[in-house]
């Protein structure tokens, strides 16, 4: 199988030597094409922290990350921005999503900018809209739609430009239940449809039990591993619970 993702004896810290805190420490793991991955931990558990370094909005202090061969813990300027906008796609909680342009616009963005040709950006917009059933939505405004079509139209972004690998942070955390079953469902689409190689960070056991393997983080360290298999998505979600359990997790956040 090919790696997309290799994190190798990654640490990180924060703060000075009077006042030193390691949000990460010594954590290595892999992700490889087509994996539908989670990460979850309570609150401080570091898990935000590794998403933002293997998304390069922060740096590591020391270890490697490696993204569909190149070692991003090395890149700076243009080459990182360069690597950024055409390997990796992002889904926030928030959506992002630009008040002034379309659904349209919003998602045919990042394709203008890489000078992608008119005719292409239409036929690769229409295909994704229509996997992501938005199609009817596309020449709406973010303030017309729904929360969860919003979240739909920043996934369809966030796949775009094929990217090696897409991270997803709390992605359902600002949806009611049933738009967020829907997300869900598409994300299962995007991964079991395209291949795409997912990984989300959520504090919530029904979300993540839609991946097919799970990280738990305790205190920067990886504390287990779960990996769906043949079980269904129920099994799977009650051994989440009995993990989140075990780590002495804030049930009330993650039920």
């Amino acid at each position: 199988m090919e790696k997309v993702l290799e994190v190798k004896n990654i640490e990180k810290y924060y703060g000075n030597k009077s006042n030193l805190t390691k949000a990460i420490d010594n954590i290595s793991f892999t992700i490889e094409k087509g994996e539908f991955v989670g990460i979850m931990g309570a609150s401080g558990s570091g898990k935000t922290t590794l998403l933002n370094c293997i998304s390069t909005i922060d740096r590591v202090t020391a270890g490697k990350i490696i993204i569909n061969n190149q070692d991003i813990t090395r890149l700076k300027g243009n080459n990182l921005n360069k690597f950024r906008r055409e390997e990796l796609g992002f889904i926030f909680q928030d959506f992002n999503l630009l008040d002034t342009l379309t659904a349209y616009e919003n998602i045919a963005l990042a394709l203008t900018i890489q000078k992608v040709k008119p005719k292409e950006i239409e036929e690769r917009v229409q295909e994704i809209a229509k996997k992501l059933e938005i199609t009817d939505i596309l020449n709406k405004y973010p303030y017309q739609i729904s929360g969860g079509q919003k979240q739909r139209v920043a996934s369809s972004r966030a796949i775009i430009t094929n990217p090696k690998l897409v991270l997803a942070d709390e992605p359902t955390g600002a949806l009611d239940s049933k738009s967020a079953r829907q997300l869900l469902e598409s994300f299962e689409n995007l991964n079991q449809k395209l291949s795409a190689t997912i990984l989300m960070v959520t504090h919530d056991s029904f979300t993540a039990s839609y991946a097919s393997r799970i990280l738990f983080i305790k205190d920067g360290k990886i504390f287990n591993e779960l990996i769906k298999g043949e079980s269904t998505r129920k099994e799977f979600f009650e051994k989440i619970i009995e993990v989140q359990t075990l780590l002495g997790g804030e049930l009330g956040d993650v039920i």
